[in-house]
């Protein structure tokens, strides 16, 4: 396949994507439980927790200008085509599966001294942040159909460590205590096992 055709479905993917598990879960929560669930940046403009916010959000409008601006391959194998589709269609279900466990405890961004419910079972017993990982799947399995997308999702790995060590970790530390110490012992950060403890 060629790849101008490529980057124009990456680019439609990925803002279905952005529709679906941004804006559409959002206006869920609105219904469910009257509050978008949206936090905003955290920290003081400069601080660590800031830049995490920041440079999360550069790496989400990187991903939706790549496609448009990379140079296009000639072809794109069979191979790469294959597993790129299947690696979007599994993170795109997943991210929808951890994003519907998290029920009323669903944000983005943190609000300091909120209560929420701490996730435990489901996709949160198989690693504490599976909405994180899901979207890193979904964007990075396209990376075989735009190379050009490396750059932005590496950006992104790097804010979402941010985010989760500087930013959520020590909000569900200060909120949950012992229980979220615990959980963190025996499940991994990102993955099954690996990553686990603060």
């Amino acid at each position: 396949m060629h790849g101008d055709t490529l980057s124009t479905v990456a680019l439609g993917l990925l803002t279905l994507y952005g529709l679906v598990t941004l804006v559409g879960r959002t206006a869920l929560q609105r219904l469910r439980e009257d509050d978008s669930g949206w936090r905003g940046i955290s920290g003081k403009p400069g601080s660590v927790a800031w830049w995490a916010g920041v440079l999360l959000a550069v790496s989400v409008v990187g991903l939706g200008l790549a496609p448009a601006l990379a140079p296009a391959e000639t072809t794109v194998h069979g191979w790469r085509i294959v597993l790129g589709g299947v690696g979007f269609g599994l993170g795109f279900v997943f991210t929808l599966h951890a994003q519907l466990a998290m029920g009323r405890s669903w944000r983005i961004g943190v609000q300091t001294g909120e209560q929420t419910e701490l996730r435990t079972d489901g996709p949160f017993g198989w690693c504490r942040n599976p909405v994180f990982t899901a979207m890193l799947v979904s964007t990075g399995a396209l990376i075989l159909w735009v190379p050009w997308l490396l750059a932005p999702w590496a950006l992104m790995v790097f804010a979402l460590e941010l985010q989760v060590r500087v930013v959520e970790e020590p909000h569900l530390l200060a909120i949950h205590d012992s229980d979220y110490r615990r959980y963190a012992e025996r499940t991994g950060r990102f993955l099954p096992r690996m990553g686990r403890g603060l």
